[in-house]
């Protein structure tokens, strides 16, 4: 098998593998289902999200009997992938799904999609029919493995219960090693059911799967020399850095060079925002001052970042006075969609470390360049002028109504310290990311590469979950919000108390948006509070569903605001709800836009501050 992924990985509790000392082995006699609850208990699970059915039933039973491993049974699979996701980004382990076989497994592509996407570590275990009728469209049968083979890591069909322990095994070390990324194990039921010998620490046999951490000498040397030569550098900041545990090292680099940084949306919290070198977030939706210094720069430090088309713009016109350092622990990653003029390939936190050496050799050999000589001052003049003259900001609706930007901004104001943030996709995320701010890692979570609606609600459970003792906030739309709120009952029958920000103004709102912009206003399909033109007449004036009523419904705790006097009260309240979850519908006006905004397809060079308002750089460029 090789290795398919990139970014580097958080400290993870390790498989113990055989080779040199080891301690004596477990055996027992056991039926599988039972060496897969075991094997769980050795590779260090803790909670597993999941929903049994027929397939995947004989593993529910001992894991009734197992004192280290807690099942959190959720509504829908769609949500035990994503709080599984939500769990291992908050805590940098293997988050832990299951469901049974066809519609159970197939349930769970979207989330495996999504963690693909964004490099999480998931295990996600399903049942299969019994090994006998597999290819014969038995009753519930999926052929899961060959449905998700492009978006795992990889993934094993186990028919021999004595494999279960090697599987597991492997299966946690690919998914939090290298680029971590999510893998799959199905297990077919007769496998679960007949008896085996349970055996640990097992044999494990990954023959080609060697992910490359530590960097070549040379290429750092290289780096280095174009770091202190350069008059116009950016550090290109993405997920792996976050992934790598390496944000110490990144901020000694940082400091180090002078050079200013830019976090992607996966990358928020790995630099602090109120660092004076953060420029913010750069992209199609990314701050004005970010946007124009990638496009400016004449060279890139790219850390654990892929050159997303949603950074890039129209890819031909990024950054084109710009050299290129990429660092990627995925080698399929370099060069993909921008040559690199120096590729490094190893664990973002070994590379910034050496980085950080070689930069230090370059001082003390004389060759300090234009840092050293006037701290990038020309550069830091330009930077400034943009960061000044076009912040982030939004303006207050006439008619006296809540501003959504305000809402998410006195969330993050008023949140406890440490608190976790889980948005949903669209405007409220775009909000989310500009308007709190990130000081740490692990305190940002989202769905970056597939933009999954309905991420927030079961991400944040899972966030909860794995750090009970911290404040988890869900950002979400009232589109997001209907897709996956069932998970409310998850909570509060679980003793998971999450925080629920409903960013409700009626409307799939980036969706509108782009409607408002492209599409001559002809909102089409985009309001979700009434029917085809309000063919229902008893709904006029009304909000269907009633959000207040729903989360009381579902055994939460439910506010409203529709006041902006009363919206740090509402919000206070809400921080002071901690036995249950609470839900909180914020009424916002529905023409609110984003902006920045790059369009789609268009160069970066295209940046729009506000609408109407295209930014001037001047002629700056030094080329």
């Amino acid at each position: 098998m090789t290795e398919q992924a990139n970014g580097a990985h958080h400290p993870q509790p390790r498989t113990r593998h055989t080779g040199g000392a080891q301690q004596p082995a477990t055996v027992e006699q056991v039926t599988g289902a039972q060496s897969l609850i075991r094997s769980l208990e050795e590779v260090g699970a803790d909670t597993v999200f999941g929903i049994p059915g027929g397939a995947i039933l004989p593993a529910y039973d001992p894991m009734m009997d197992s004192s280290k491993v807690r099942h959190v049974l959720v509504r829908h699979e769609q949500g035990a992938g994503h709080a599984a996701t939500g769990y291992a980004q908050a805590t940098g382990r293997v988050g832990v799904c299951m469901a049974t076989s066809g519609p159970g497994a197939t349930n769970l592509v979207t989330p495996i999609a999504d963690a693909h996407m964004d490099s999480v570590p998931l295990v996600a275990i399903t049942g299969q029919v019994s090994s006998k009728s597999i290819g014969t469209d038995a009753f519930q049968e999926a052929d899961i493995c060959g449905i998700t083979m492009p978006i795992t890591k990889h993934n094993w069909l186990v028919t021999d219960p004595a494999e279960i322990p090697r599987t597991i095994a492997e299966a946690f070390h690919v998914a939090s090693t290298g680029r971590p990324g999510p893998v799959l194990v199905d297990i077919a039921k007769d496998a679960l059911q007949a008896r085996t010998t349970f055996v640990w620490p097992p044999q494990t046999d990954l023959p080609g799967y060697r992910p490359v951490t530590k960097p070549h000498a040379k290429q750092i040397r290289e780096a280095a020399r174009l770091i202190v030569e350069s008059k116009r550098p950016v550090l290109y900041v993405g997920g792996g850095v976050l992934k790598a545990g390496a944000t110490a090292e990144l901020k000694v680099l940082a400091e180090l060079t002078g050079a200013p940084v830019t976090t992607t949306l996966m990358a928020l919290g790995a630099f602090p925002d109120s660092h004076p070198q953060h420029l913010g977030m750069p992209g199609m939706h990314g701050s004005v001052t970010a946007v124009a210094a990638l496009q400016k720069a004449d060279l890139l430090i790219t850390l654990g970042a892929r050159f997303d088309d949603r950074v890039t713009g129209k890819l031909d016109s990024f950054a084109p006075y710009a050299k290129v350092v990429h660092a990627d622990i995925d080698p399929a990653e370099i060069g993909k969609n921008r040559a690199a003029d120096v590729p490094i390939v190893g664990d973002a936190r070994e590379v910034i470390a050496d980085l950080i050496v070689a930069v230090q050799a370059e001082h003390e050999a004389g060759h300090k360049g234009e840092a050293a000589r006037t701290g990038y001052a020309a550069w830091w003049k330009d930077l400034n002028r943009w960061r000044e003259t076009y912040p982030l900001g939004y303006d207050l609706p006439d008619d006296g109504s809540l501003s959504p930007q305000q809402v998410i901004e006195r969330i993050g104001k008023l949140a406890p310290a440490d608190t976790i943030f889980a948005a949903g996709v669209g405007q409220h995320q775009m909000w989310a990311a500009h308007f709190i701010d990130y000081e740490q890692p692990a305190t940002w979570l989202n769905s970056g590469g597939a933009g999954t609606m309905g991420y927030a609600v079961p991400a944040a459970m899972g966030a909860k979950a794995g750090m009970p003792d911290r404040t988890v906030w869900a950002i979400d739309g009232d589109g997001c919000f209907q897709m996956t709120n069932q998970e409310l009952v998850t909570c509060a029958l679980n003793n998971i108390p999450i925080k629920v920000a409903i960013i409700n103004n009626g409307a799939l709102g980036m969706v509108r948006q782009w409607q408002a912009l492209f599409y001559n206003q002809r909102y089409s399909n985009t309001v979700l509070h009434s029917g085809p033109e309000d063919v229902n007449p008893q709904a006029k004036g009304t909000r269907v569903p009633d959000f207040v009523k729903l989360a009381e419904a579902m055994g939460c705790a439910a506010l409203r605001c529709e006041d902006p006097a009363e919206l740090d009260k509402v919000i206070e309240e809400a921080n002071a709800i901690n036995d249950r979850p609470v839900v909180v519908d914020f009424i916002v006006h529905e023409d609110a836009q984003v902006w920045p905004m790059v369009a789609a397809g268009t160069s970066n060079d295209e940046v729009m501050a506000a609408r109407g308002v295209r930014p001037d750089f001047g002629d700056n460029e030094d080329d």
